[in-house]
């Protein structure tokens, strides 16, 4: 069986919704859909899900152990991870939970789609499915554009563990892939534990730890990476961030120059800002609309109606903060 599964608890509440609903819109209400819990902060999802027949809550307590012990003992042996994220004033393990997208590949799905919670489908994934049929994992972005956040790009054992055309051609954003069940069984997981251990480790980029892990994991292991965006006809791609201010918006549907995109992806913008905006703040983001018709695709009534100008998400600094910035005293 085929599905699309996500990462989530009740912080990305309002954003679940609004994936749900769109990839009920796309690919039709009997869609299965599962979704992993980030932690054990779960009740509102869970409710939600109740209420969707074609969506399940990921509960099998085994398979999200083997992942978090997966994901410590990977961690474990990087050289400065701890220091880096104690800087970053995370105490103990950074982001910890997001690595339980993992479990995709034990249950429920012989093959699966990740989509991240922040992002909304725009158009059927069959193509996306079918190419999965010749290769191990399928994805489409252009995060090969920026290897910083994949790796640790100063390491000079990064060139001696994968070469400087793979860095160019396989890496790939954690946050929409395909892949498929059992591709990680216990003795390629031991395996790849072992490379970091021989000093790997520190090629990874600690400050994105389930995305430079999961890069890790398939590139070392070999896997067939198809990329849509490096096998498609300039013509025949499309973007997929909300960074991208170009799309157009037609009946609820993002295109790029025409083309139809197959997702967009709301990057960078907080859990915090969604719950603001749902709650009725008048804060802009980019495609603030598409994503709020989503959100209430099936209760319009409870839509936010805003006054006035909208408040961009992003303010320009204040006078003082460039002063501070500039006497070095803040970042």
């Amino acid at each position: 069986m085929d599905g699309i599964c996500t990462l989530g608890n009740d912080r990305v509440y309002d954003q679940l919704i609004a994936l749900f609903n769109s990839i009920e819109t796309i690919m039709g209400k009997d869609t299965p859909i599962c979704v992993y819990p980030y932690d054990e902060n779960t009740n509102l999802i869970a409710a939600e899900i109740a209420r969707r027949p074609n969506v399940t809550l990921f509960g099998d307590l085994d398979s999200i152990q083997r992942w978090d012990d997966f994901a410590k003992s990977a961690w474990d042996t990087h050289p400065t991870a701890r220091q880096i994220w104690q800087k970053a004033g995370s105490n103990g393990y950074h982001r910890f939970g997001t690595h339980r997208r993992y479990c995709a590949f034990d249950a429920p799905f012989d093959r699966f789609l990740y989509m991240d919670a922040d992002t909304l489908l725009m158009s059927s994934v069959d193509f996306i499915f079918d190419k999965l049929t010749d290769n191990d994992c399928v994805v489409y972005d252009f995060q090969y554009k920026d290897l910083s956040h994949i790796y640790t790009v100063d390491s000079p054992k990064l060139t001696e563990v994968f070469s400087q055309k793979r860095l160019e051609t396989e890496i790939f954003c954690s946050g929409f892939y395909a892949s498929k069940k059992d591709f990680f069984p216990a003795e390629k997981r031991h395996w790849l534990i072992e490379q970091l251990k021989s000093g790997e480790a520190e090629i990874l980029y600690p400050m994105a730890p389930d995305q430079t892990l999961i890069n890790y994991m398939m590139m070392r292991s070999g896997a067939s990476i198809y990329n849509f965006s490096l096998q498609l006809p300039t013509e025949g791609k499309t973007g997929c961030c909300v960074t991208s201010p170009h799309f157009q918006a037609e009946e609820n549907i993002l295109y790029d120059r025409g083309k139809r995109l197959t997702y967009l992806h709301y990057i960078g913008v907080s859990s915090q800002l969604f719950k603001k905006v749902c709650a009725g703040e008048n804060l802009d983001f980019p495609y603030r609309d598409i994503f709020l018709h989503y959100r209430y695709l099936h209760e319009p009534e409870k839509r936010p109606q805003f006054q006035g100008k909208p408040i961009p998400y992003k303010q320009p600094p204040s006078l003082k903060t460039k002063i501070l910035k500039k006497l070095g005293l803040t970042r």
